[in-house]
């Protein structure tokens, strides 16, 4: 079956003419896939056989709610969502000041292998559609009645991991007819794959990069990641250089503080002197502790005294907010227990 709403315009235009069907008829078909709508019967300005052929040679991916956990704290709502083929991603939807934003997922899994993280803990089982992501968009709005207005590719898997289709995707979202989000509401996340950091790069969108770097340097990190020992963090961090003065834009260091790793005072200022002068900014965050994983949080002590030291050396630094504490609202943990709850009732374990 073909993934329509994954297809670029001029490729659906070309799809439908190769059926037999006149090129205007994919400009229609397109401004129902924009508006959500994803019965090929719905489509009413269709004649009937295009729609006979949309049925029978196509289909539009779309999600279901499995899970939803709701935080007693705060508005944050964590979903698994489950996919056409029975896989399940998760997504988060985050309520700031400034409007809803929510947290994607790009990968059924990931392959990176990051000790700290529980997405990577059963490693990849396959890339998203442009149209399963947009979906998981989609089912969040509807289910709480909301305009999300922001979106961060930080969700399960490495969004440049699976580069095409996320580039589909970040296209799809300006459409005027569609969720319409411009790129300077958009972040997405790498844990640091260099030759994709360059292809992006000759993109010039305009969104905020944000880089997993979370270490200084190469003995610490390649410990923790395992990118990090096919690109060093000299060879990343020159990538970032290159990237912010090519688009302008600030790169966005993600820094997760794990007590006794990499959240001591001589990490701090090494870091500190690597980033001087590049235009960004580092976001210190509270490891999320994961059963099967012995890192553990720092204290709020070291990570403070952590900002300070950046903070004296002139690098811009935030403590990453938490929401959603009391649902575990980081990504990957969610789909290990439903995976493992119904590992156990096929075992006859229920």
């Amino acid at each position: 079956m073909i993934d329509i709403k994954s297809l670029p315009r001029e490729q659906l235009k070309s799809t439908v003419t190769a059926a037999g069907f006149p090129a205007f008829r994919a400009a229609q078909i397109a401004n129902w896939l924009d508006r959500g709508v994803t019965d090929f019967d719905r489509m009413t300005n269709l004649p009937a056989d295009l729609r006979e052929w949309l049925k029978t040679e196509c289909c539009v991916p779309t999600v279901t709610i499995e899970r939803r956990l709701e935080s007693q704290k705060d508005e944050t709502v964590k979903y698994l969502f489950r996919l056409a083929d029975g896989e399940t991603v998760e997504s988060v939807l985050m309520h700031y000041h400034h409007g809803w934003s929510q947290c994607l997922s790009t990968q059924v899994g990931c392959r990176m292998g990051c000790t700290f993280c529980a997405t990577g803990m059963g490693g990849l089982v396959r890339n998203l559609s442009a149209a399963e992501m947009m979906a998981q968009i989609e089912a969040a709005q509807a289910d709480r009645g909301v305009r999300v207005s922001s979106i961060v590719l930080m969700g399960m898997g490495e969004p440049l991991d699976n580069y095409d289709n996320v580039l589909r995707f970040l296209r799809m979202l300006s459409e005027p007819d569609g969720v319409h989000i411009g790129m300077r509401h958009v972040s997405l996340s790498t844990c640091g794959l260099v030759d994709r950091i360059y292809r992006l790069m000759e993109e010039n969108l305009q969104l905020t990069l944000s880089v997993s770097l979370h270490a200084p340097n190469d003995e610490i990190r390649s410990r923790t990641m395992p990118v990090n020992r096919r690109w060093g963090v000299e060879e990343l961090l020159k990538a970032c250089r290159d990237y912010a003065d090519k688009t302008g834009r600030r790169i966005s260091f993600e820094y997760a503080m794990i007590d006794g790793v990499n959240d001591t005072d001589a990490c701090a200022e090494e870091l500190a002197k690597k980033l001087r002068g590049m235009l960004c900014h580092v976001n210190l965050i509270p490891v999320n502790e994961v059963e099967g994983k012995t890192q553990k949080r720092s204290r709020a002590e070291r990570i403070t005294a952590f900002s300070d030291i950046l903070t004296a050396r002139g690098i811009t630094v935030t403590v990453r907010r938490t929401l959603g504490a009391d649902i575990d609202a980081s990504c990957g943990q969610l789909r290990r227990a439903a995976d493992r709850e119904k590992n156990e009732t096929e075992r006859g374990n229920p």
